[in-house]
């Protein structure tokens, strides 16, 4: 089947960019084998943007929301430095073996540190602030997981959201398509572009990042 002019430009960006690591790769092909919902998984243009923002800021402490395969935060880790720790939080525990192995083999083991459950119940109890949070989690709660880290934020940090353009459903107002997470994710980005406590960027990278700096 011939590729349409999107898939066409997707394959010139990811040409242009420096490919995944071998072990990358491997959870990228194990996770679209394995998974029901595979897209979830950031991939190698967002994977290779999150290393690139963790190499410039050198973060101490990272925050992810939403661990799924380990992705994510394996790249965001090839930035730390040598006292750099990553807090990631998910909700499913049936991933939370599989992780810990995955992080073990990278040599991230004592980097990334897992937390299983509501990430509106952990965050609390970390009791730290942080100099990058990315967030990729569920749609409905995005509103909170902003007002709940942005306090947490060293000033100069930066928080990334995922699929902050959600299909292109954003632009719904209306009719089935305007459903709970497209309203969520509306607010989230209504929140954030209003909040003149940071600098924000929003790019039409695979499902939308938005880039927000904490001044």
């Amino acid at each position: 089947m011939e590729k349409t002019d999107g898939e066409l430009l997707d394959l010139y960006l990811a040409q242009h960019t420096t490919p995944e690591s071998p072990l990358l790769h491997e959870v990228h092909r194990k996770t679209e084998i394995q998974m029901m919902y595979p897209r979830m998984l950031s991939g190698q243009l967002v994977g290779r943007l999150l290393s690139m923002i963790s190499h410039m800021l050198r973060p101490e402490r990272v925050l992810e929301i939403g661990t799924f395969t380990g992705y994510s935060a394996l790249c965001m880790a090839e930035g730390l430095p040598q006292n750099g720790v990553i807090h990631t939080i998910d909700i499913n525990e049936e991933l939370e073996q599989r992780n810990l192995e995955l992080f073990k083999r990278a040599g991230y083991e004592d980097k990334i540190i897992q937390h299983i459950g509501p990430a509106l119940e952990w965050i609390p109890k970390l009791g730290t602030h942080f100099d990058l949070v990315f967030i990729d989690a569920d749609k409905i709660n995005y509103p909170a997981y902003y007002e709940l880290v942005i306090d947490r934020i060293n000033p100069g940090g930066f928080m990334v959201a995922d699929n902050v353009l959600w299909g292109g459903k954003v632009l719904k107002t209306t009719g089935e398509e305007a459903d709970m997470d497209t309203l969520a994710i509306r607010k989230f980005n209504e929140i954030a572009a209003g909040d003149d406590r940071t600098e924000k960027l929003m790019l039409p990278l695979r499902d939308g990042i938005y880039l927000i700096r904490k001044k």
